[in-house]
């Protein structure tokens, strides 16, 4: 008991001790709670004062503004007002020139109503005038046709042939004029270049026919060409090709053959068969296969010495070859491969002269003619198959085309064609470089009257000077002065069209008016 006595006056002693610890703890609370509310109030008072002096800066730094903004206000304004006043002076100024503008048009519209008044009046007088010179206009018609007892068609019609004839003659007088000057500028100038070249030019000409004679020592080497039964002979023309004529000519053996390479062969086969005496057909055989091999070789040769004398190099040995067997060719009597070889140079000296390649022009008129050593074994112009061995062979193309064009088998497009032309037509126009077949010759004479006689009004045509000039003679009665100029034009036109010639051909129209009167 005593235990639990003392337990329980520890225990009160202890509660206590903790209710006067809370005492003291509440009292001390509350005086620092009393500092706390004071110090609170203090910062309240501070911050009081503090908003209140912000407040009134606020209030100042507004005002500030407000000022600044109220003046910025009233510059704007100011500039405002002084820019409307001067739109107002504008649209015044404008108000007034519109005012007096609509004035000027009014007064203007009052004088175009006035002008229009006075052109209606004057076109009412000219509709009234008009009509009475349709009438005076008609009667005077009415009477001319009286008078001249024709229609108004028909006196257009006079009036306008009239003018055409006029017109004509003018036109021809023209053409005559520009026509003569030209042509003896052009005369004169192709005169010149072709006269340097001729005689810059000399080459000879030998007439060839299609047979050649070869001399007999004796008239007994006669029977042992024949041979026994005519085997020697007919070996012989087996070999070559050739005919031989033995009893026409005394001493003398005479080979007839177109192609004159065969020719040549059968004649230095038979001069070295008479030479050697030994004359057989296996003999014959022999001597004519040595000859045409030496021959082979003379003709390359013959196409090297063209080439090197007219100054062409670098051409192909076929055509080398092609061009030597030219020498055994002839034309009119002409011999090509000298043809060729005279065109060449005339082609280099007009080239020179015209400012064209030179070399390139002696190479095309060397070549020109390169088809007539193969035109009896190929069909076609011997210009297309000159072309096409050029081409062939690797030639220019300028040159291929002079070749092909210089017989107007085809059109000529460069000057070097046309020079070749030129060149060509003056060397077979020499003469006596050239002979034409007289069936030939008159075939073209008579071509050449029938185009001149196929105009109308021609009443007569002569072809003269060896084909070289055509007189036509016209009906004075349908032919004018005028026309007559204009018609040689037409048929020189026409034969250049029509017809194949060498050289030129000079056309004459001859008109004259007889008068014939009887005395009695």
């Amino acid at each position: 008991m005593e235990w639990v006595l003392v337990g329980l006056v520890l225990l009160v002693g202890v509660g206590a001790g903790i209710l006067a610890g809370i005492e003291y703890k509440k009292r001390k609370d509350a005086k620092q709670l009393a500092g706390v509310e004071q110090q609170a109030r203090e910062i309240l008072d501070a911050a009081r004062k503090e908003a209140e002096n912000l407040k009134q800066e606020a209030r100042l730094a507004a005002r500030e503004e407000a000022l600044k903004y109220k003046e910025e206000i009233e510059r704007e304004f100011e500039g405002r007002k002084q820019k409307l006043a001067e739109l107002e002076k504008r649209l015044s100024e404008r108000e007034f020139n519109l005012e007096r503008r609509g004035e000027q048009l009014e007064r203007r519209e009052r004088e175009l109503n006035q002008k229009e008044e006075a052109l209606r009046q004057r076109e009412e007088t000219l509709r009234s005038k008009e009509s009475e010179y349709e009438e005076l206009i008609n009667a005077q018609k009415e009477e001319l046709e009286r008078v001249a007892q024709m229609t108004m068609e028909e006196a257009r019609e006079i009036v306008l042939k009239k003018a055409e004839e006029e017109a004509r003659e003018e036109a021809a007088r023209t053409l005559m004029r520009i026509e003569t000057e030209t042509r003896e500028e052009a005369n004169r100038r192709a005169r010149e270049i072709l006269a340097l070249a001729i005689s810059r030019c000399a080459a000879e000409f030998v007439a060839e026919k299609s047979v050649s004679v070869v001399p007999l020592p004796s008239e007994e080497m006669k029977g042992r060409i024949i041979g026994r039964e005519g085997r020697n002979i007919r070996a012989l023309e087996a070999a070559t090709g050739v005919d031989l004529i033995i009893d026409d000519t005394p001493e003398a053996v005479v080979l007839s053959a177109f192609n004159p390479l065969r020719r040549e062969v059968a004649r230095i086969a038979l001069e070295r068969l008479i030479s050697d005496g030994r004359i057989h057909p296996a003999r014959i055989e022999e001597v004519v296969r040595k000859v045409e091999e030496e021959l082979e070789a003379t003709i390359k040769e013959v196409g090297e010495r063209a080439a090197f004398d007219v100054g062409v190099y670098g051409l192909a040995p076929e055509l080398l070859r092609l061009l030597g067997k030219l020498k055994y060719r002839t034309s009119y009597a002409q011999n090509v491969l000298q043809h060729s070889i005279e065109v060449a140079y005339l082609c280099g000296v007009m080239a020179g002269e015209l400012g064209l390649d030179v070399k390139k022009a002696k190479r095309a008129g060397l070549l020109h003619d390169i088809g007539k050593a193969v035109d009896q074994e190929l069909e076609g112009p011997h210009a297309l198959i000159g072309a096409e061995l050029a081409k062939k062979y690797g030639e220019d193309e300028e040159i291929v085309h002079a070749i092909a064009a210089h017989h107007e088998d085809v059109a000529p497009e460069t000057p070097l064609a046309v020079l070749v032309q030129a060149a060509d037509a003056v060397s077979g126009a020499r003469p006596g470089a050239r002979r034409e077949l007289l069936e030939s010759y008159i075939k073209r004479l008579e071509n050449l009257e029938r185009v001149a006689t196929s105009f109308p009004g021609v009443q007569k045509a002569y072809a003269i000077q060896a084909g070289r000039e055509i007189r036509v003679m016209v009906d004075s009665g349908k032919v004018s002065d005028t026309d007559a100029a204009l018609l040689s034009r037409e048929i020189a036109k026409k034969i250049e069209k029509e017809l194949t010639y060498p050289g030129l051909i000079k056309v004459t129209v001859i008109r004259e008016t007889r008068a014939v009167e009887y005395a009695k």
